[in-house]
């Protein structure tokens, strides 16, 4: 028996889709087909569905289209943008290589301006003690002659008094002239010998202050000198402190490091000295020497520990940054998943350089990364360029910094062609742009110094 809630629904359904009958007509029989309400609500329902699935896809379709050109045109104006950023940074890079190579041959001609001084300084402080030695000389044979001079007078009052004493009358005896006349020939000459000694002195004197007002001037000179290379040898050291420090590397270890590691000598260590006199105690140039020349070793040591860091970008051409460190939404699976790296999408074949100097511990293919290089670095750091096309180094083999290691490619788990580019320290992995930004606002701000002193 049929229920009261089914009869019902049927009156219900037979005021909105009444029953009908589909007749189908043939030369002999005449049949129908009986539609049902229930039959013509399920095929209303269908047909709704239909056309509504059609509208959504139409619109997702639209949607997916105009979006898809947004993001083109986005794409565009990103690489345009990089294109333009690319080539400032290159000019940049130019100019200040430029001006590293001028601030090298400055440096080169204030090196050889301070040898040159020192030299005049030694000839000088040489001249000043032959000076000394012969105004002492004068001297002494000054002392000498004025002590002949009052003997010789001594002598004359004696023969006088001898002279008056034999006369008796105060008038010498004939064999007096002789003595007396010899007497003042003696010191005639003695008088002139002892003007000139005393116009010789005075010469020496003359020469000895026209010695002291010279000497003045070259240390004013090599304090001068001595200015511009502290102040070049602050600026110098400085950034690379700094870019050390901003990658979180421990730079008095690191430079520990590297100076154990080129500590070979071939000689005793001499300090530099300004004198002759091979005093024991140093002089204020001295210690202002030798302290640019442990700046200079310093800055040394900094030059050859960022040579073998990886302070430099990978990729020198035109790409575009699709992916940083970090957790992000996988681009495969679409789960949030842990990017030990930094992605950099180009064109195939782009040429990919070694960040650093380095041995090559691993080049070939390997599950996830495709065609993968790496490198091992000084201070516990390893690079990973995944993903390549086409590998042009091999293990065991040492590579520089700047050196074309591989082009890039869409091998391994990977959407489209780009670099995955990995930098781990102790097996760590960190965040790769530390290090190419650290090395970015170095170069930059010793650019803006660079500019401003010369504007000076």
């Amino acid at each position: 028996m049929r229920t009261r809630l089914a009869i019902t629904t049927h009156a219900i359904l037979e005021r909105f889709f009444p029953e009908r009958r589909l007749f189908l007509k043939s030369d002999t029989d005449t049949r129908f087909i009986r539609l049902r309400p229930s039959t013509q609500l399920f095929a209303y329902a269908g047909a709704s569905a239909i056309v509504a699935w059609a509208i959504i896809a139409t619109a997702i379709l639209l949607m997916d289209s105009i979006g898809s050109g947004s993001f083109r045109e986005q794409a565009k104006r990103d690489q345009i943008l990089y294109q333009e950023r690319l080539n400032a940074l290159s000019l940049e890079r130019d100019s200040r290589a430029e001006e590293a190579l001028a601030a090298q041959q400055r440096f080169n001609a204030a090196l050889k301006q301070v040898s040159a001084m020192q030299s005049e300084l030694l000839a000088s402080e040489t001249r000043r003690r032959e000076l000394e030695t012969g105004i002492e000389v004068i001297q002494s044979t000054l002392r000498d002659t004025m002590k002949e001079r009052q003997d010789a007078k001594i002598a004359l009052a004696a023969l006088q008094t001898q002279s008056e004493a034999g006369t008796g009358d105060g008038t010498a005896p004939s064999g007096g002239d002789v003595p007396v006349s010899f007497m003042a020939d003696a010191l005639a000459k003695t008088a002139e010998e002892r003007d000139q000694v005393l116009a010789n002195a005075q010469t020496a004197l003359n020469m000895a202050s026209d010695l002291e007002l010279e000497l003045s001037l070259v240390h004013e000179q090599n304090d001068q000198i001595f200015r511009q290379l502290e102040e070049a040898m602050t600026i110098s050291v400085a950034p690379l402190d700094k870019m050390f420090r901003s990658a979180g590397m421990p730079t008095d270890s690191i430079i520990e490091q590297v100076r154990r590691g080129y500590s070979g000598q071939g000689g005793p260590l001499t300090k530099l000295s300004f004198t002759t006199r091979g005093e024991d105690d140093p002089s204020a140039d001295q210690l202002r020497a030798n302290k640019i020349l442990n700046q200079m070793d310093l800055l040394n040591l900094y030059r050859i520990a960022a040579e073998r860091a990886p302070f430099a970008s990978p990729v020198k051409s035109a790409v575009r940054y699709t992916s940083g460190f970090g957790y992000r939404r996988d681009p495969k699976t679409g789960g949030r998943r842990m990017h030990n790296g930094s992605d950099f999408a180009g064109s195939t074949g782009t040429n990919i350089y070694a960040t650093a100097d380095g041995v090559v511990t691993h080049a070939g293919w390997q599950s996830g990364f495709g065609r993968l290089v790496i490198i091992k670095h000084d201070f516990g750091i390893e690079t990973r360029y995944a993903h390549n096309s086409r590998i042009l180094v091999k293990k065991g083999q040492r590579v520089s910094r700047g050196d074309h290691i591989s082009d890039m490619g869409n091998s391994g788990r990977s959407t489209g062609t780009h670099l995955h580019y990995e930098v781990r320290v102790n097996g760590t992995p960190v965040n790769p742009m530390i290090y190419i930004k650290a090395a970015r606002n170095v170069f930059e701000e010793q650019n803006q110094r660079a500019v401003a002193q010369n504007d000076r």
